[in-house]
């Protein structure tokens, strides 16, 4: 899972369309539709306390895998829990409140080429366009270090100099299975790094 700037002189939508563009000329044919979302959640009763922010958790959902919810501390555990975890949420409201103008979500279509599944998605937060994610599965493979470099060779027909390096969750597993919660953490990275790049201009508005 990577982010594709956009295109010098383009809008996020018209940055889409080109990738989009490229994929059906390489062969690549339309399957739907994906979405993937994140809300953010703070520890309660911690906020304030000596200036200090609670611990985030982020509470995801994947359209790929309709019947879970993914729970995902930063650089901590990611608990894969059903659907009902949603509930759950609402009940512990004592201990985690929502931060209710955080919600980022990617929403876009799903391309398949051969055994190579892409997800081209516009990064949402709110009522804008906030960014555009890409993600790559070559779907034979589990083991993520086996098929990196066919992946990196795939994702340069089509990206070109935006072909993001090795995920950091790679890292981590070395030869054990790729899971759709390692996905998770990409797009927690991914979503994190967007709201950062949102809040710099801000900063330097006098």
């Amino acid at each position: 899972v990577s982010q594709v700037p956009v295109a010098e002189g383009k809008s996020v939508q018209q940055t889409v369309e080109l990738l989009a563009r490229r994929l059906e000329a390489l062969g690549a044919e339309k399957q739907g539709t994906f979405g993937v979302d994140c809300e953010t959640y703070h520890t309660a009763g911690t906020i304030g306390t000596q200036g200090q922010t609670g611990k985030l958790m982020y509470v995801m959902h994947n359209s790929e895998y309709p019947l879970s919810c993914f729970a995902l501390f930063e650089n901590g555990p990611c608990l894969v829990a059903d659907a009902n975890f949603d509930t759950l949420m609402v009940k512990l409201k004592g201990f985690f409140q929502n931060a209710k103008a955080n919600k980022i979500e990617s929403r876009g279509t799903r391309y398949q080429y051969c055994d190579f599944l892409v997800k081209l998605g516009t990064v949402t937060m709110g009522p804008s366009a906030r960014g555009i994610s890409v993600e790559v599965e070559y779907c034979p493979c589990v083991i993520a270090n086996d098929c990196w470099n066919l992946l990196m060779e795939f994702m340069q027909s089509f990206m070109g100099s935006h072909t993001p390096g090795i995920p950091s969750v790679f890292g981590a597993k070395h030869d054990s299975m790729y899971s759709p919660a390692d996905t998770m953490v990409q797009y927690m990275e991914l979503f994190n790094k967007i709201r950062k790049q949102q809040q710099v201009p801000v900063a330097g508005i006098r």
